[in-house]
């Protein structure tokens, strides 16, 4: 991990609505900012960190496909976003970073990251490599659901055999600076969807979602009942049932060429 190599180019500072004034950022301020937003996020996980788990085990009755058809507005990171491990399911809340080709606050999120946190990079899906060996490394030790990194990632020798659930947008060799302390913690953008510090990120060989908590045991709960559903759709067809057996088909099509609303749903019992 080049922790010394330099040459790229540093970013402007933020301006202000007139051009020539440049913003300044104390110290103090920086910190003060990052210190309230810490306590946001740490305020936020503790009303629902002691449901954790039970969200956890309703997750792996469920699985990202069923999540999407029992909420439709999910949201969805990017099928770009491919693992890059042989670990591929993970549960937990997001603790974020925003970086730009340095991968310095990408640390510091792997660092402050407790155990069953998921880190969520926003590279802004640059061609630099954003964490490679190391960083799986540390991540699995402190025992972290996993890394979410929009941008690109490194090391595969090692990576691709990694039991933590790694994904990435890119893969590259080139690693980013390490000049730009960043801000955990803010609502940031990842495989084209906005992640919020404490979000519940479900990922699986379908993809990854995002979930507001307030609203995650309602939505996998009906994804876990949906999946029981399948199960005996899957039993019947392996009976010799055919799919319009255990779905509405002839009614539904019937009922949409005469231009009445319908849906298509399951029609097997729960026996």
């Amino acid at each position: 991990m080049p922790f010394a190599r330099q040459g790229l180019p540093t970013l402007p500072l933020p301006v202000d609505a007139e051009p020539a004034r440049v913003r300044e950022v104390t110290p103090t301020a920086r910190a003060y900012d990052t210190f309230s937003r810490t306590v946001t996020v740490l305020w936020r996980r503790a009303r629902y960190r002691h449901r954790v788990s039970d969200i956890r085990t309703l997750a792996a009755r469920a699985d990202t496909s069923a999540i999407c058809d029992v909420d439709r507005s999910v949201r969805v990171m990017s099928p770009e976003l491919r693992c890059r491990s042989t670990g591929k399911v993970m549960c937990g809340p997001a603790v974020t970073v925003r970086v730009r080709d340095d991968f310095l606050g990408v640390l510091q999120a792997v660092v402050a990251a407790a155990p069953g946190d998921v880190v969520v990079v926003d590279g802004g899906g640059r061609s630099t490599a954003l964490a490679g060996e190391l960083f799986a490394r540390a991540a699995l030790a402190k025992g972290l659901a996993g890394l979410v990194v929009d941008g690109g990632y490194r090391d595969l020798g090692y990576v691709a055999g990694c039991a933590l659930p790694v994904y990435s947008r890119l893969v590259t060799p080139m690693a980013g600076t390490t000049q730009r302390p960043a801000v955990l913690n803010e609502p940031v953008t990842c495989g084209g969807v906005p992640v919020r510090p404490g979000d519940l990120v479900i990922a699986d060989g379908d993809g990854i979602v995002v979930l507001d908590p307030d609203g995650a045991a309602a939505c996998l709960s009906a994804a876990a009942a949906l999946k029981e559903t399948e199960a005996r759709v899957a039993a019947r067809l392996a009976e010799g049932a055919g799919l319009d057996e255990c779905v509405n088909l002839a009614e539904h099509v019937a009922r949409l060429e005469a231009g009445e609303p319908s849906r298509l749903t399951f029609t097997v019992s729960d026996r």
